[in-house]
């Protein structure tokens, strides 16, 4: 078996094991939680909307809970301030000095818990964190170790006392999904009590070690130049589409094939096909949108991306 083989081949198995560990606590929801690991694979940040109630915390607490490295919960309020993420400059008498007092920000995996019920001031907090894996504070910038990741869970900005995330934020998550209501089968199962585990008992199934191997493993996918140009294509047809305002960034294209290549390397194999750019497009570049005012309004930004690849035609070049 070559190396690369070898990683492939260990890569779907590690997956494997933390899908099923996370699936212990989220039943019947096995795309939310594949897709949710893809994105922390791609070395990028996840928001999970959708209504109260059907798990978006426990998913990313589970996310949390599989990997043994440093993680904080953060549940964000209307009162949040920006030192409570950073961190803040203590004076300490004794040696006559400041001491820079760490934040929640400075672990491996951030749960931002209903993201959009803090001041937009709050907010802004995470976006040097987000993009350049730092934080600033008194003119002094301090590194984030890796992994790093943000997991913002966010209920839909109809729902009371929520505030709208900024384009320049939305624009930092790879990856928006949404879990759904159960099936009628599933949701028996959770009534019952029969297969589900306590979310304090669930044991971490990869080290951090093993989950930095495998972002380094997705990292080694093969883009196809075709493919690479599908992708550009998509991103320049959504900056002309009549019902868009705002179209992708350079920054969402980089991300499609972030995503583009978890994906590939989540289904076992070292090289990415366009069925793997269509199957991420809708959570990876749905929520970077901006529709205009009196556009259809049965479309939705996801039926938007689904134009765009319906119109986009496919590379058919190896």
């Amino acid at each position: 078996m070559t190396e690369t083989a070898e990683a492939t081949t260990n890569f779907s198995t590690l997956f494997d094991s933390i899908a099923s560990n996370i699936a212990t606590i989220l039943q019947g929801k096995r795309d939310a939680i594949e897709l949710a690991l893809m994105g922390m694979l791609a070395e990028g940040h996840v928001l999970i909307e959708d209504v109260p109630g059907v798990g978006k915390t426990s998913l990313a607490k589970a996310m949390a809970a599989s990997v043994d490295c440093t993680w904080k919960r953060v549940q964000f309020t209307p009162d949040l301030l920006p030192t409570d993420l950073v961190g803040v400059s203590i004076y300490e008498r004794s040696s006559e000095q400041f001491r820079f007092q760490r934040g929640p920000l400075f672990a491996n995996i951030v749960l931002a818990d209903e993201i959009n019920r803090a001041s937009p001031k709050t907010q802004s907090a995470l976006l040097e964190a987000m993009e350049e894996r730092q934080v600033s504070v008194d003119g002094t910038s301090h590194a984030l170790a890796p992994p790093f990741m943000v997991i913002a869970t966010q209920n839909p900005v109809e729902q009371e006392g929520t505030y709208r995330l900024p384009e320049s934020q939305l624009d930092r998550f790879l990856l928006r999904i949404s879990i759904g209501y159960p099936g009628r089968t599933a949701e028996i199962s959770i009534l019952d009590g029969d297969s589900a585990v306590d979310l304090r008992e669930l044991e971490p199934v990869v080290s951090s070690g093993e989950l930095l191997a495998m972002v380094a493993t997705v990292k080694t996918v093969y883009l196809a130049s075709a493919l690479k140009s599908y992708m550009v294509d998509i991103s320049e047809a959504s900056r002309r589409h009549s019902a868009i305002e705002l179209g992708l960034s350079p920054r969402a294209t980089l991300q499609l094939a972030a995503a583009t290549r978890s994906y590939a390397a989540a289904q076992g194999r070292d090289y990415a096909t366009p069925d793997d750019v269509k199957a991420v497009a809708a959570p990876a570049l749905a929520h970077r949108l901006v529709l205009k005012a009196g556009s259809n309004a049965r479309s939705t930004a996801e039926d938007t991306v689904r134009e765009l690849l319906a119109d986009v035609p496919v590379p058919i070049a190896r």
